[in-house]
């Protein structure tokens, strides 16, 4: 769907390579599936991490290779890994960069501050370096998060809204990541979009998340921990709508020589909000599950996590303007198509 520009619209080639680096993530991954789906060729990375179960990563991967072994590469490399960037890079005339790597998870971050530098800030920064020496990506899209909106009072958040008081340091790491691709788009002509991403659920999913760890809990038997005493709410947004924004917005790298500047105003970096735009109580969220599941969940609450935002909610009105995309997935719907893909990765 085509909507308006904040750029020029630049059309993705088929014969063009685009490199996606978290390949093995759940966006990642998604992602890659859907560029290969559209006819695109991608090359892939990911260091196949340990922070969850690697089966289900490489079993990502196998995914993409039954799809389409011809129009997909796969390579394990760390983006903190420079030299391999480098080669990567000679190898490779990439035109488009989406990169999805990264060190997620809100408590992780309390646990493993370090991991959070040394993949977010530290990897990102490489890949900066590196698409600066090759000048040949002509959009960089990479994965910000709704975290960086912290504590915020006002909701719905926009693109505008306040993003000074991040809650852990995994919101602090995606908030450097935008003022560093700012600050490379700005002096090295580098088109930049950062997507702020809003609680991604559906097949394939991690196993961090709350859908994930709720579902097998309740299947279980165990107790689901349920902080604020439910009191939270979240903007849970569909994978296939994540991945409409993704593809459109690609194709639209931001300019500061064209386009409206109440969209693109910040020459060639810009930040979008990719979210349902409609938040979810968490004890609606679980009696949705409860209702999928034809069982009752054993819920244990907990008193607030201090890193963790009482709700989210897009404003996706410069999402609109940019591609013409809104989204109406029900919750319902998502969480069946997730449980179904559960109960057959596991063979339940």
């Amino acid at each position: 769907m085509t909507g308006l520009t904040g750029g020029k619209k630049v059309s993705l080639k088929n014969d063009a390579k685009i490199l996606v680096t978290g390949a093995a993530g759940f966006i990642g991954s998604s992602t890659v599936i859907r560029l290969i789906e559209l006819g695109f060729r991608v090359v892939a990375i990911d260091n196949i991490s340990d922070y969850y179960d690697p089966n289900l990563k490489l079993a990502r991967i196998n995914r993409i290779k039954a799809i389409s072994s011809d129009r997909f590469e796969f390579l394990k490399m760390d983006v903190n890994d420079r030299s391999l960037l480098d080669k990567l890079f000679k190898e490779n005339n990439f035109e488009k960069v989406i990169h999805m790597a990264a060190q997620a998870g809100v408590r992780y971050s309390i646990i493993n501050p370090s991991a959070y530098v040394n993949t977010n800030i530290e990897g990102f920064f490489n890949l900066l370096e590196i698409m600066k020496e090759f000048k040949t990506v002509k959009h960089f899209v990479y994965a910000s998060s709704s975290s960086v909106y912290g504590g915020n009072d006002g909701a719905p958040c926009n693109e505008e809204s306040n993003t000074d008081n991040p809650l852990n340091l995994y919101a602090a790491s995606k908030k450097s990541n935008e003022l560093m691709a700012a600050a490379y788009s700005h002096l090295f002509d580098l088109p930049s979009t950062g997507v702020r991403l809003f609680t991604v659920y559906g097949p394939w999913g991690r196993p961090d998340m709350a859908l994930f760890k709720f579902v097998k809990a309740i299947l279980n038997n165990d107790e689901i921990q349920v902080f604020n005493e439910g009191r939270m709410s979240r903007d849970f947004t569909y994978i296939d709508d994540v991945l409409d924004a993704l593809v459109s917005i690609l194709k639209l790298p931001p300019s500061n020589r064209s386009g409206p500047k109440k969209v693109d105003k910040n020459g060639h970096h810009r930040v979008v909000n990719i979210g349902n735009g409609s938040p979810v109580s968490v004890m609606t969220f679980i009696s949705v599950l409860e209702e999928c599941l034809g069982k009752k969940a054993n819920v244990k609450f907990e008193k607030h996590h201090p890193g963790d935002a009482y709700y989210t909610h897009a404003d996706t009105t410069m999402l609109f303007k940019l591609t013409g995309l809104t989204f109406n997935t029900p919750l319902e719907k998502g969480v069946r198509s997730f449980i179904t893909w559960y109960k057959n990765y596991y063979n339940i």
